[in-house]
């Protein structure tokens, strides 16, 4: 059966594809500037004199600057454009990632983070809705998968390139000299980006004030497909953002005995898997939107046991094997992040896909900021006892998990109502 045309939707194509291929690589060096941390850790709690507790305050803050203005940014997309916020993000997670390089102290190193996060923030979103004006929805969840996927290239770059460099140039060089990367993807940005194709403008947003905005979220919030989207995000993301943005190099070196070489290879296996994974879900759920629910509750279910086998095992270390299927299912927590997006997608307007998105992409940011700090606080509380420390993944997961079984059958009943109410829409559009 050919698929249903879908009136205004945007015609994708080459055109497209570069346009989208501009904007996510914005995204691509924000994941590397923000993933830079999680290869640098015990060199900056060297550097800083600092505890677990204190670095773990590095990653909480950039955490927490990035998920308190998903909000934000959504509003600013549907307002502005990709472009404008794209380009603004570049100029500020550029400077975090400069004064990073040059901070003298632990608290100018702070400030550098949070500045970091602020640009980071502002990416995401922007290259979420680019996707969405450019290419038609039937390849949404495809293109947020890719758009992932590009990101944990990012992630592949800190743990491959960016901590050799770390080691071989130092600590100045090696930050500062990859702040060079920021200032390409500005320039590009400015030069070659367009916010939609020819002919598919958007419509023109109403008169902005605090009571539209406020309708804005709310209408965006009461959608229980937009919850729904959060608590999978939530649930889904942190155990490997938490492992890659910071513990995951400590947990390996320290509570494993492994070599930091060792230990850089399996959290590149992460990544590797994660890019695989992403590629694999997105298909899947491209055609079969039913296994969307299925693949994120077997991802969280898979990760839990596996965590709990870890932690569990008797003897001083967990075999490498063990060590390595965990880092490969932990891959595929990302992918199955991004399933989140689409039940929120579906869910709202055009108008309203920035805000809706900023909702969900919280989640999983929230959640990570949470096991960061708790991580922190217990390894300082246990005298550095991994196993009690990392315990907290399970709550966490927990939470989520009976968020998501809560909210599942209102969102499958709207999405219901919506998939009859747009048939008899289309009824009478050609094939």
């Amino acid at each position: 059966m050919s698929a249903v045309a879908i009136p205004g939707d945007p015609p994708g194509g080459r055109r497209a594809l570069a346009v989208w291929g501009t904007g996510v690589s914005v995204y691509f060096v924000a994941v590397v500037f923000r993933t830079s941390l999680g290869v640098a850790g015990l060199d900056a709690a060297d550097r800083f004199h600092v505890n677990a507790s204190a670095l773990s305050t590095f990653s909480i803050l950039q955490l927490l600057v990035y998920a308190g203005m998903q909000i934000p940014v959504g509003l600013l997309v549907d307002r502005l454009g990709t472009k404008k916020v794209l380009a603004l993000g570049a100029v500020l997670f550029t400077a975090g990632q400069l004064g990073f390089a040059f901070s003298p102290s632990y608290g100018m190193a702070l400030a550098s983070r949070a500045l970091l996060g602020c640009g980071d923030a502002l990416t995401f979103i922007s290259v979420l809705r680019l996707g969405s004006r450019w290419f038609p929805a039937r390849r949404g969840p495809l293109v947020a998968q890719f758009a992932g996927l590009i990101g944990m290239a990012g992630n592949l770059v800190s743990t491959l390139v960016l901590a050799r460099l770390l080691h071989g140039i130092g600590w100045t060089a090696a930050f500062a000299g990859s702040a060079a990367a920021g200032a390409v993807v500005l320039v590009l940005v400015l030069l070659f980006l367009k916010d939609h194709p020819e002919g598919h403008e958007p419509e023109p947003l109403p008169h902005q004030g605090a009571a539209y905005v406020r309708r804005q979220i709310a209408a965006s919030w009461r959608e229980p497909g937009t919850r729904l989207g959060l608590w999978v995000h939530f649930t889904t993301q942190f155990p490997a953002m938490v492992f890659l943005l910071l513990w995951g190099l400590p947990f390996l070196v320290e509570a494993q005995g492994l070599s930091r070489a060792a230990a850089g290879e399996l959290l590149t296996l992460v990544v590797l898997s994660n890019m695989v994974v992403g590629l694999v879900y997105g298909q899947i759920v491209a055609r079969h939107h039913g296994a969307r629910l299925p693949l994120a509750l077997g991802t969280v279910g898979t990760t839990a046991a596996l965590w709990a086998a870890t932690l569990a095992c008797p003897g001083p270390h967990a075999p490498m094997w063990l060590l390595i299927v965990l880092c490969t299912v932990l891959g595929a927590c990302g992918p199955a992040s991004m399933i989140g997006f689409d039940f929120a997608r579906p869910a709202n307007p055009p108008e309203r896909q920035g805000t809706a998105s900023g909702i969900t992409n919280m989640g999983g940011f929230i959640a990570s900021m949470t096991t960061l700090f708790a991580i922190g606080v217990l390894l300082d509380a246990t005298g550095d006892d991994y196993s009690l420390a990392f315990s907290v993944v399970f709550v966490l997961q927990a939470v989520g998990v009976s968020q998501i079984l809560r909210l599942r059958r209102q969102a499958a009943r709207r999405e219901r109502e919506r998939l009859v109410a747009s048939r008899v829409e289309t009824v009478h559009v050609p094939a």
